[in-house]
């Protein structure tokens, strides 16, 4: 065998021994066809999974909860959130509002929105779902705690201030007048009654007769209303800090024959409050946004969930309404909201 024979033979074992392939010459002007791997199809991206944010109210009952309702269930609809709606029947029931956001946390929300029955028993709670990592924001009633990502509420003592104020100018700022407070111990009740008695200390010439609480219940409201009227027959005037307590006293005022003589002066705009004030038996509505408290109480826990900072505090604004001011168009707006 030649030298050269040999030779040829190791270089083509080298290269078959070495993974390489013997390919045929090519001729000119062929070119090579670039060997591509064909590309995997593209994973479809989960759709992302819908928040969902409990909203517990301090009850159901009255319209300005169903209201708070509306707002909540607009945001929710904006951001592609669901709303669990759920309160205790009554705002006394504070037990039961416990319970209530123990089985929302338990069930893991993604976020709370909450008004509390009691501004100290619900703290508790409030630690329980920082521990589930599960985002609160406070609304109409806070808590004595800065767990709450944020509070969304009216000025509560400035809006009392200005039911001093309006009810002073009705009485021609002398004379004795009562207050109406709901539930001693729940934040806006005891914000309103302070607000009221600091409004009053610019008139020296009204004495303000002992509060009497009506629990958030019209027929408690008339009854001690009745009390009021009999304790106090000079009595001018009369501040009722919420619905039921402002449709109580105008039932017991229609009752002793003394509408539009004992002025009344109440805070929010239910249906039959506003009739009241058509009518003369009440004559100040001290009126909240409660649309906006629903409303904006979800859009800040979304936004804190997003990443979005949040104000500590929301303030959603109060107006005094009399029938003075009652065709103005902002003013029919705020008391027919989801007209």
């Amino acid at each position: 065998m030649t030298n050269k024979l040999i030779t040829g033979l190791v270089a083509l074992a080298f290269v078959t021994g070495c993974g390489g392939q013997v390919s045929a010459p090519s001729k000119p002007g062929d070119a090579a066809a670039p060997k591509t791997a064909s590309p995997a199809p593209a994973a479809e991206k989960p759709a992302p999974q819908a928040l969902t944010i409990a909203v517990v109210p301090k009850g159901l009952t009255h319209q300005f909860w169903q209201t708070v309702h509306a707002g909540a269930e607009a945001a929710a609809k904006e951001v592609n959130a669901k709303i669990i709606w759920k309160g205790p029947a009554k705002e006394t029931e504070i037990a039961e509002q416990i319970t209530i956001l123990e089985d929302v946390i338990n069930s893991r929300v993604s976020g709370i929105v909450m008004a509390a029955c009691d501004q100290n028993a619900l703290v508790d709670v409030l630690k329980k779902a920082a521990d589930a990592k599960i985002p609160v924001a406070t609304m109409d009633s806070g808590v004595q705690s800065d767990l709450p990502i944020t509070f969304v509420a009216t000025d509560n003592i400035a809006g009392a201030k200005a039911a001093a104020k309006e009810l002073a100018r009705l009485i021609g700022a002398e004379g004795k007048v009562g207050l109406i407070p709901f539930v001693q111990g729940a934040a806006t009740s005891d914000m309103r009654e302070q607000g009221f008695k600091e409004g009053l200390k610019d008139y020296p010439n009204i004495e303000l007769a002992p509060p009497l609480y009506c629990k958030s219940d019209v027929a408690v409201a008339m009854s001690v209303t009745e009390d009021m009227l009999t304790s106090h027959p000079d009595l001018k005037g009369i501040f009722a800090a919420n619905e039921p307590g402002a449709l109580g006293a105008a039932a017991a005022l229609q009752s002793a024959g003394k509408t539009g003589e004992i002025k009344l002066v109440a805070f929010d705009a239910s249906d039959e409050q506003i009739e009241a004030l058509k009518k003369g038996t009440i004559q100040a509505l001290v009126v909240q946004n409660p649309f906006q408290m629903g409303y904006k109480g979800v859009k800040a826990v979304t936004d804190h969930l997003a990443g979005k900072p949040v104000e500590k505090r929301i303030d959603t604004g109060v107006t005094v309404v009399t029938m003075e001011n009652f065709t103005n168009p902002d003013i029919q707006k705020l008391l027919y909201p989801l007209k």
